[in-house]
């Protein structure tokens, strides 16, 4: 495949493509800019004619996010991304599959798109939820035209948006979560799977979880 990174850092989407076996393509963008994305759909439309597959995994979180604490203002932002600009960025996208009756969306969502969670924060957990509410559509509305769209919910990863918590984690906390490699091979699995195939959600979760293992009183979040 070729490989198209977008996002709002250019200097990660560099050392990214550095990591790509292949040359890639390089489009910085904010995906909470509708009109920025219609842009670029365009650029990438006339450079290499169709977009077989959508990974959108932008996504956001706040410290302030209890709702005795939370702002109107992030609020906004937090939607404004985890929702708002996946479905900007599907919007723009799916003319050109239907076109080729054929395409893969996989919107990267979080396991608290389907469990509710104080923890996760309110704007955060809402806009998941409401995330895996708007790729099931996808299914229902474009079946017909061979498009299938994912929710891909992850637990726990070892990611930047962790240092985004109330409470700071250990890196030992750290390493027995998901890493961002193994959302990738995850990523590829959906990518590789047939055409009359669509897996509408897929959870995934590290091993030693968590909220399991404050369940059972060993330790506390």
């Amino acid at each position: 495949m070729k490989v198209i990174l977008s996002g709002r850092n250019t200097k990660n989407l560099k050392d990214t493509s550095l990591k790509c076996r292949h040359n890639t393509i390089i489009k910085t963008l904010d995906v909470s800019d509708k009109q920025s994305v219609k842009e670029i759909v365009n650029e990438i439309k006339k450079e290499v004619k169709f977009i077989d597959v959508l990974v959108n995994c932008a996504g956001i979180n706040i410290e302030s996010r209890d709702w005795d604490n939370v702002n109107e203002d992030e609020w906004d932002n937090v939607i404004q991304t985890n929702l708002n600009g996946l479905f900007y960025c599907c919007k723009s996208v799916i003319p050109i599959m239907k076109q080729k009756m054929d395409g893969l969306i996989i919107n990267v969502s979080s396991w608290s798109g389907n469990h509710v969670s104080l923890l996760s924060g309110v704007s955060y957990t809402s806009s998941k939820h409401a995330l895996n509410a708007m790729t099931e559509t996808i299914n229902m509305k474009y079946c017909n035209y061979g498009i299938r769209a994912c929710a891909l919910c992850p637990g726990e990863v070892a990611t930047a948006i962790l240092d985004k918590r109330p409470k700071k984690l250990t890196i030992e906390q750290k390493n027995k979560m998901l890493q961002p490699d193994d959302l990738g091979e995850t990523i590829s699995f959906l990518c590789q799977m047939p055409k009359h195939v669509c897996i509408n959600e897929l959870t995934i979760s590290p091993t030693w979880h968590r909220r399991y293992i404050a369940d059972l009183g060993i330790e506390k979040l």
